[in-house]
């Protein structure tokens, strides 16, 4: 007999399954017809049509005029491969966020913009901390109530972003969070003035954050880092005094690793 399932082991998602049953199948087996498809995957041929027609829409396969086979394209490896950068880059800059958090004794983060969210690639904390960020790695918060998206929408430019922010569900997490576009726009000429944003209580009630973006490749930023401190001793001339730390990091970063093509892909790609 075999073994049961249990709750976990279900897919929560059906046609997520469907999805990938289909491609993988297509990864196996190369072109194949949609009859072949529909029987490997346990579908009728009107439901796996509809997988099928989802996957072409994403543009994770293609579809013969001549012969009406699918096959699957290279969207998937485009995929892995930019995690795999991910991962390259992250071990190369680890060690600038562990020599950032010992000369500050604060918890340092590595983000990438993602839409309209910074996503956490890396976190560094100090040895001995007891306060501990909410801050997690592969968490995501909305890019206007954060220091590092704060630093990476000050490079770019307006209309993108409005059209952020007009994708984003502004809400106001704490009392300080810019909810107006106006204040966030003269935030963000406060950045560019100073080269560092910083994000007063706007995510997190008590904790304050510098952060300042990385320009790795000479196009427009999508990576940053950002020192975050309980407000009790964040005041501004450690403001001041972080933000050297973070122009000297972003200076050594920046000059090892230029030329590392991460991030976003243009429009198009």
């Amino acid at each position: 007999m075999g073994t049961a399932q249990t709750p976990q082991d279900k897919n929560p998602i059906q046609v997520a399954g469907r999805l990938f049953a289909a491609l993988e199948y297509l990864a196996d087996n190369g072109p194949s017809g949609l009859s072949d498809i529909a029987g490997a995957i346990g579908l009728n041929k009107s439901t796996a049509h509809r997988i099928m027609a989802s996957l072409q829409y994403m543009g994770y396969v293609t579809q013969s005029e001549a012969t009406s086979r699918y096959e699957a394209t290279f969207k998937v490896v485009e995929l892995a491969n930019r995690l795999v950068r991910n991962a390259d880059l992250s071990e190369k800059i680890r060690p600038h966020l562990k020599e950032l958090s010992e000369e500050t004794g604060e918890t340092v983060h590595f983000v990438k913009l993602d839409g309209t969210d910074v996503v956490y690639i890396d976190k560094v904390e100090p040895e001995g901390e007891k306060v501990r960020m909410e801050s997690r790695i592969g968490r995501r918060i909305p890019f206007y109530r954060s220091a590092v998206g704060k630093a990476l929408a000050a490079a770019m430019p307006e209309p993108e972003v409005k059209k952020l922010w007009d994708a984003c569900r502004i809400e106001r997490t704490t009392p300080y969070t810019i909810t107006d576009y106006g204040e966030f726009q003269e935030a963000l000429s406060e950045v560019r003035r100073k080269g560092y944003a910083l994000d007063n209580e706007e995510n997190e009630q008590g904790v304050r954050c510098i952060g300042i973006a990385l320009d790795l490749y000479g196009s427009q930023p999508s990576l940053a880092i950002s020192i975050s401190v309980p407000i009790s001793r964040m005041d501004n001339d450690r403001i001041r005094e972080f933000s050297g730390y973070l122009f000297s990091e972003k200076e050594a970063i920046e000059g090892e690793l230029r030329g590392v093509r991460v991030g976003r892909e243009p429009a198009g790609a």
